[in-house]
């Protein structure tokens, strides 16, 4: 009997990856079947789908499912969910009962029987766009949202972005992509990390979610959850990113560096999954939490604006969403339909050179000015524009592996600098 977290939504991992004959016969199906190029977030989703990291879901969602998510974070049926995970076409053809190919670049990721077709209006993804990735942060009040989101926004500018209608229904998944060749060992789907924890003896574990280089603080908050977890998966995002930020095997290579040389490595799993970053903030950061679950992982680090962009949300609003999403007051209806990962929420971190270490607001009664604010935004400004790191802000193993990165880049994106990661209201 496992001591693990049981999978999100009460069914076990849903996995809608087909494998040998039957993936064969699959395939040879869907050349004769209409297909529908798909972004780069829905093959993520797929991906997802196919190797249960989003359980219960078993296709993408009705408009049932699409209004609740948004408006309630509850599927049609009350199980929690907190982001939309939709497919999107212009396509005028394809029609409800259609079964279709789902392809990117020539490549079929998987076939779908329509149970649904919906239009998205452009009120519809207005409202999608306010409900999901609207937060508390100065770009968000004041009327400064639709000021600022349709340009500053990439999570919104996606949404605003996509087809005229969505499509629903089941899928069977038919390609993990080239992740695995591209990461051995780190691509590693929830079965092989929910494996390797029971061969360790874990039940009780973190999840570091990364997308920047590890810092000082990463590294702290890693530690944090070492001392008092069983063990922490160091678990980044390998899918694609915003223009500026650093691509995975670039993040994976200064994750390993560090274990190497600062962490207990029996106590630690450098792991990567194949989404794309939504940028949607404290949505985000639940969305965090519930594939987390799927992997085994009880307890998900939450740090100062997690999947954060802009100031578009307030530096600690990730945590507190937590406080007020369905099930988390009162006993869920139908075991399984709650969300069970829960967050270690951990105040702004820093290092001090009075304390002389690193520290948090909770335990460093230093000021402003004895601290170094540190931040994967600001070391990606720092670097790319060749400046200097300040002291304590990496480890030199991973600093060396960044500047090297830099140094061979081409063509450079400027790194805006926003106010949540400026220390400015520490």
């Amino acid at each position: 009997m496992s001591k693990l977290v049981p999978p999100h939504g009460g069914k076990g991992l849903v996995c809608c990856l087909l494998e040998g004959s039957e993936r064969d016969a699959e395939l040879k199906k869907a050349e004769g079947l209409k297909k529908i190029e798909i972004s780069a977030r829905a093959k993520g989703d797929l991906i997802m789908m196919g190797i249960g990291g989003f359980s219960p879901l078993n296709g993408f969602m009705t408009k049932a499912d699409w209004k609740g998510v948004c408006e309630k974070f509850l599927l049609e049926d009350g199980t929690f969910w907190p982001v939309p995970v939709t497919l999107d076409t212009n396509d005028e053809d394809v029609k409800e009962g259609d079964e279709i190919a789902l392809v990117q670049d020539g490549h079929v990721y998987a076939t779908m029987q329509i149970t649904e077709k919906f239009e998205m209006t452009e009120a519809n993804k207005k409202w999608e766009a306010e409900m999901v990735y609207m937060g508390k942060g100065e770009d968000s009040v004041d009327g400064n949202f639709w000021k600022l989101a349709e340009d500053e926004h990439i999570g919104v500018k996606m949404v605003m972005a996509q087809g005229k209608y969505n499509l629903a229904g089941p899928v069977k998944v038919l390609s993990e992509g080239d992740y695995a060749d591209r990461f051995p060992g780190v691509y590693l789907t929830p079965t092989q990390i929910r494996e390797e924890m029971e061969k360790r003896g874990w039940s009780n574990v973190a999840a570091l979610q990364l997308r920047n280089p590890m810092h000082r603080s990463h590294e702290f908050l890693a530690k944090i959850a070492v001392e008092v977890c069983d063990g922490v998966v160091i678990h980044s995002l390998i899918g694609n990113l915003k223009p500026g930020d650093i691509p995975g095997d670039v993040r994976i290579e200064c994750i390993q560096a560090l274990i190497d040389h600062y962490f207990v490595p029996e106590n630690v799993i450098n792991a990567g999954y194949p989404l794309d970053m939504r940028y949607a903030g404290p949505r985000e950061a639940l969305l965090h939490a519930t594939f987390r679950q799927n992997y085994g992982i009880n307890n998900m680090l939450i740090g100062r604006d997690h999947a954060g962009v802009g100031d578009f949300y307030g530096l600690f609003e990730a945590q507190e969403i937590f406080d007020r999403i369905p099930y988390q007051n009162e006993e869920c209806p139908e075991p399984g339909k709650a969300l069970l990962c829960q967050p270690m929420k951990i105040d702004w971190t820093f290092y001090c050179y009075k304390c002389d270490g690193m520290a948090s607001m909770r335990t460093c009664p230093h000021t402003k000015e004895d601290r170094v604010i540190l931040s994967g935004t600001k070391l990606r400004k720092a670097l790319s524009e060749g400046g200097d790191i300040p002291d304590h802000f990496g480890r030199e193993e991973v600093l060396e592996i960044l500047r090297d990165y830099y140094e061979n880049l081409t063509e450079k994106v400027e790194v805006k600098m926003q106010k949540a990661a400026s220390g400015a209201d520490m």
